[in-house]
C-alpha cells in the first residue's frame, strides 16, 4: 500500500472515530443538549402598511427530559424565538386592541436522525390550542373554535397550506365572532408557527393578516 493510501485510510478512520465519539457523547453526556431557533418575523414594510405595532420580541428557553435510543434518559433546553404584534381597531366608535399576529420560532431538535421536538407531529387544530393562549388580541379568551377553510398562501418562497378558524369572544363587552388564521411547517431546521386573529366583521383585518404572513423573514 502507498503511504498515500495509508494517510487516507488514517484520516477516515480518524474521522470515524470522532463521529462515534461524538454520537457517545450525545447520549452518555451529563450536560444538557441545546438547541436554538432563528428568530422569524414580519417586515417592517409589512408592519406599517397594516398598522401592526410590536408588543413583545424575545428569546424563551423550554427544558424537558427525552428519551433516547438504548433508553438513556437525557435533557434538553430548547430556546424558542417569539414575536407578537397587535393593532387597536375601531369598534362601536371606540378604539380598542382587537387584532392580533404572532410569529413563533422553534429548533428542530433532531438527535441522530430522531425529532425530539414534542410538536412535530401536531396539527394546526392542536398547534392553535398550544399557542393561542400566550398572547390576546384585546378580545377575552376564543372559545367553539371551529375550522372553516384551507387555502393557500406564498410564505418563504413556497406555497404553504393556512387554516382559517373561526371562534367567540368578546369586545368591549360584546360577543363578536373572530377569526384566525394559522400555518406551520419547516423552514430552514426550524419549526415555524404564524397565526392571526381578529374580529370576523373587520374584513381589512382579514387581508392584512395575510399581508403579514407572506411577508415574514427567517432568519430575521
Amino acid at each position: 500500500m502507498t503511504p498515500s493510501r495509508r494517510s487516507l485510510l488514517a484520516a477516515g478512520a480518524t474521522g470515524a472515530i470522532a463521529l462515534t465519539a461524538g454520537c457517545i457523547d450525545v447520549v452518555l453526556g451529563n450536560e444538557p443538549l441545546e438547541f436554538s431557533s432563528d428568530a422569524v418575523r414580519p417586515t417592517d414594510d409589512a408592519l406599517e402598511e397594516t398598522g401592526y405595532a410590536e408588543d413583545d420580541v424575545s428569546q424563551r428557553t423550554i427544558d424537558r427530559s427525552v428519551e433516547l435510543p438504548g433508553g438513556v434518559e437525557r435533557q434538553v433546553e430548547a430556546s424558542i424565538a417569539t414575536a407578537i404584534y397587535s393593532k387597536a381597531v375601531e369598534y362601536q366608535g371606540e378604539e380598542r386592541d382587537g387584532a392580533a399576529f404572532a410569529a413563533v420560532s422553534i429548533p428542530g431538535m433532531e438527535v441522530a436522525g430522531r425529532s425530539l421536538n414534542p410538536i412535530d407531529d401536531l396539527s394546526n387544530e392542536e398547534l392553535l390550542d398550544r399557542f393561542l393562549g400566550e398572547f390576546e388580541g384585546g378580545q377575552g379568551d376564543i372559545s367553539n373554535i371551529r375550522h372553516q377553510e384551507t387555502f393557500g398562501l406564498d410564505i418563504l418562497g413556497d406555497g404553504r397550506e393556512v387554516d382559517r378558524f373561526l371562534g367567540e369572544s368578546e369586545l368591549g363587552g360584546e360577543p363578536i365572532d373572530v377569526e384566525i388564521k394559522l400555518t406551520s411547517f419547516d423552514h430552514e431546521g426550524d419549526l415555524l408557527v404564524l397565526l392571526g386573529t381578529y374580529p370576523k366583521l373587520l374584513t381589512e383585518e382579514s387581508a392584512n393578516a395575510e399581508v403579514l404572513l407572506e411577508s415574514v423573514e427567517h432568519p430575521a
